[in-house]
Order: C-alpha cells, then sequence, then structure tokens
C-alpha cells in the first residue's frame, strides 16, 4: 500500500494557482499606474516650455505602447473596469498629445517667441501684445 504523498505543492489543475493570477494583477497595476504617470508627465513637460517638446514626445511615446500593452493586459485577464476605462480614456489624452506635438513641431519658432513674448510681458496688455504677434505671424489660413 502506498502513503498518500502531501508535498505541499499545489497540484496543477484547470485554473492557475492563485498566486499566478495575483502576480498579473499586480503587474497589470504596475503597468497602469506607470501608464498614467506617462501621461501627466507629458502633458505637464509640454506645458513648461516648447523647448521641451522632445520629451513630451518620448513621454507620449511610452505612454501610448504602455497604454496597449495594458489595454491589452486588462482584456485579457479581465480586469477591474475602472482600469479598463482609465486606459481607454489614457490613450485618447495621449492621442491628442499626439496631435498637439505635431502641431507644435510644425510651429515650433512661432511658439518658442511667443512663449519668450508671455514670460516678459507683466500686464494683460503686453500679454495680449504677444497673442496678436503670435496671430501675425502664422500661416494666413490659420488665423
Amino acid at each position: 500500500m502506498n502513503a498518500p504523498t502531501d508535498s505541499g505543492k499545489p497540484q496543477p489543475g484547470p485554473h492557475p494557482p492563485a498566486q499566478a493570477v495575483q502576480d498579473s494583477t499586480r503587474l497589470t497595476h504596475t503597468l497602469f499606474r506607470l501608464f498614467i504617470v506617462a501621461v501627466l508627465g507629458s502633458f505637464f513637460v509640454f506645458q513648461l516650455d516648447v523647448s521641451y517638446l522632445w520629451l513630451t514626445a518620448l513621454l507620449t511615446a511610452t505612454a501610448i505602447v504602455l497604454g496597449i500593452v495594458v489595454l491589452i493586459r486588462a482584456a485579457k485577464y479581465k480586469e477591474s473596469r475602472l482600469v479598463l476605462f482609465g486606459t481607454i480614456s489614457g490613450l485618447v489624452v495621449s492621442a491628442v498629445m499626439l496631435l498637439v506635438i505635431l502641431a507644435s513641431t510644425l510651429f515650433f519658432n512661432q511658439i518658442r517667441d511667443y512663449q519668450q513674448c508671455v514670460r516678459h510681458a507683466l500686464t494683460q496688455q503686453a500679454t495680449s501684445e504677444c497673442r496678436t504677434q503670435l496671430e501675425n505671424s502664422m500661416p494666413t489660413q490659420l488665423r
């Protein structure tokens, strides 16, 4: 008669072990947090100065890649709706940031001059003059 063997190891079955599910969920949530940081980082870096456009583009590209990975993981592993909704919303923001980056690249010199003008403007009238100067420096189709 064979003695029962209980080595303490979980027996393989149709469902993955609970630890693997926890690890997968933890990884998805970590990727989601990194995604949110990249989206917010790209937005706030763009607000700093147009000279950091390269960093904004890098953060936006990172956000898009992470967003796609998190979206796939959220759908595959049936994550919470909050993660799914947050990922979709963040990808929309990243797409808008991509359009803003492209527009800023096209009109880099005009935007840089406008930002420098506004930094030195002390009054509302000076700020208004900066805006008028920006409008006059843009192509006539965009005025």
